[in-house]
């Protein structure tokens, strides 16, 4: 890349870190102290708000670099991602958002909590979600190294590292600072950035070809080399058994993984009421619905534009095609047009990432202040306030995150969100439906369903492809490859459901009745919601 795309790309970064290091700043400021202000923001966000702060949360790195990236590549196995995100939102509006607002405080084992016994349930809820969390920042780590690798020419290791190491500080700092009403109006500032651009380089794209997308789609099968086999499944998931059943892995790990993602969850607790929960996830789905149709017409116009081997060529996991798309229909290399449009998509993609590692960053600090600690500290002892753990948490967490992201830059940031979207599927979504929906549900089922998942969902990616006994595994020159597929939802979330009913019906424990139905009318009416 020119200097020109350096500069300009860098000074817009600025900008946008500049502001929401203001805003971060201003909210530290103006309220603080409280559990309630810290982890939901005061509930004082609109339905609107919160809609397009849980979208700014969910349209991550994966979503606007991997998943389009995997289009430009693989064609319609690539679109596979984009149907399991959207659907995925039908679980979380008919099962999820108005129950978990009404029947907790501020983390998912509260939802679990309100009828178990606290301490197991609580650590085994945590411990969940902060694995989770550091799965999916990995991905967003990941995202910046590939940007910045862009950026700079692809030469200096050193700069992506740095790069990881700058927003996991910046996340820190955000957290730390300003809470979850500064991380909502900075995911509020990153979804209006974000929508902005991707609907720019959707029209650039369509005026391309004259707004015809039969010729788009023939001329991105023309260049990938594949043909019409581009533009049918089979090209990344139909080789062999192996590779279908690795594609309904993948399937089911998006499709109920959101419903489990501790930094989704969270976000309904930022509204006054369920009312409002449900609202906002409506208004979510409308914006992120609209956000994945011009996805596909960004990774398949990639491919028309550029073709997949000028996208491998920058990133052999295709996370940096919509920024040489950018470039491309802005005039090419050199230009001023393109010199604009590739700084804009840039640092959109930055403020992506940062807008997103701020949000998991708050979410699994809340569950290491809010459940592991508060469980595991000892009796007798000054504590400490909740708040100052949290932000302790924070430093730990983004340490863990930028360890990882280092690890793994080489990987496509969307195929490891749903490494993250398999273990909140396989730990968390069984503990919760259970709580919700199953009268006789005990504490010894609530622990086995989280840890049945999770241990054989992490256990099973170690010892998956992705690990090692491939070129493209994290340790390529080692082989302790045992488990055949690359997602492990297929296995490990039967498991995980498998083991909280195994737990509840081998439990002495009688299930307490009054609770149940005290935590069913909240749940459905709101009674007694904080």
């Amino acid at each position: 890349m020119t200097e020109e795309h350096q500069t300009l790309a860098l000074l817009l970064f600025s900008a946008f870190v500049a502001v929401t290091l203001g805003i971060t700043t201003w909210v530290s400021r103006s309220r603080r102290g409280s559990a309630e202000e810290f982890y939901a923001g005061g509930r004082l966000f609109s339905p609107m708000e919160n809609g397009f702060a849980i979208a700014g949360d969910y349209m991550s790195a994966a979503s606007f670099l991997g998943v389009t990236g995997l289009i430009a590549l693989f064609g319609y196995d690539g679109l596979l991602y984009v149907v399991g995100f959207l659907v995925a939102w039908l679980v979380v509006l008919f099962l999820v958002a108005e129950l978990v607002r009404n029947c907790g405080r501020f983390t998912l084992a509260d939802v679990v909590a309100a009828r178990m016994r606290e301490r197991p349930v609580r650590i085994a809820a945590g411990t969940s979600s902060v694995t989770v969390s550091v799965l999916y920042l990995v991905a967003q780590m990941v995202g910046a190294g590939s940007l910045v690798a862009l950026l700079l020419g692809g030469t200096s290791d050193a700069a992506r590292a740095w790069t990881v190491i700058g927003v996991g500080a910046l996340m820190v700092i955000y957290v730390s600072l300003g809470g979850m009403r500064a991380t909502t109006w900075i995911q509020i500032v990153k979804a209006v950035l974000l929508l902005g651009g991707t609907i720019a380089l959707t029209v650039l794209v369509l005026m391309r070809f004259h707004g015809d997308l039969n010729r788009l789609l023939l001329t991105a099968a023309e260049r990938s080399g594949h043909g019409a086999a581009f533009l049918a499944p089979g090209l990344k998931y139909g080789g062999d058994w192996t590779a279908r059943f690795d594609f309904i892995s993948l399937g089911l790990a998006l499709v109920l993984g959101t419903a489990g993602l501790p930094h989704i969850l969270s976000r309904f607790y930022t509204v006054p009421t369920a009312r409002a929960a449900r609202r906002s996830v409506v208004w979510a789905v409308g914006l992120i619905g609209g956000f994945y149709l011009m996805t596909i017409v960004l990774g398949f116009g990639a491919a028309a534009v550029l073709g997949p081997d000028t996208v491998r060529a920058s990133n052999a996991a295709g996370n940096t095609a919509v920024p040489l798309l950018a470039l491309d229909l802005g005039g090419g290399a050199g230009s001023t047009g393109g010199t604009v449009l590739f700084a804009i998509v840039a640092a959109v993609a930055f403020a992506t990432i940062l807008a997103v590692v701020a949000g998991i960053t708050l979410a699994s600090s809340a569950s290491v202040a809010h459940d592991l600690y508060a469980s595991l500290r000892r009796r007798g002892g000054k504590p400490r306030s909740e708040v100052t753990v949290a932000r302790i948490a924070a430093v730990g967490v983004g340490a863990v995150a930028i360890a990882l992201g280092l690890l793994a830059r080489d990987l496509n940031v969307a195929f490891l969100v749903g490494l993250a979207f398999a273990v909140a599927a396989s730990a968390n979504l069984p503990v919760l439906l259970y709580s919700l929906f199953w009268r006789g549900f005990t504490t010894r089922g609530a622990v086995w369903a989280v840890y049945g998942g999770l241990v054989p969902a992490v256990v099973l990616v170690v010892l998956s492809p992705v690990v090692s006994g491939g070129p493209d595994a994290l340790f390529p020159s080692i082989d302790f490859q045992y488990f055949p597929l690359q997602n492990p939802g297929l296995v490990s979330i039967p498991l995980g459901f498998l083991a909280g009913w195994l737990g509840t019906v081998t439990s002495a424990e009688v299930p307490d009745e009054v609770k149940h139905a005290e935590t069913e009318v909240r749940s459905l009416t709101g009674a007694g919601a904080a």
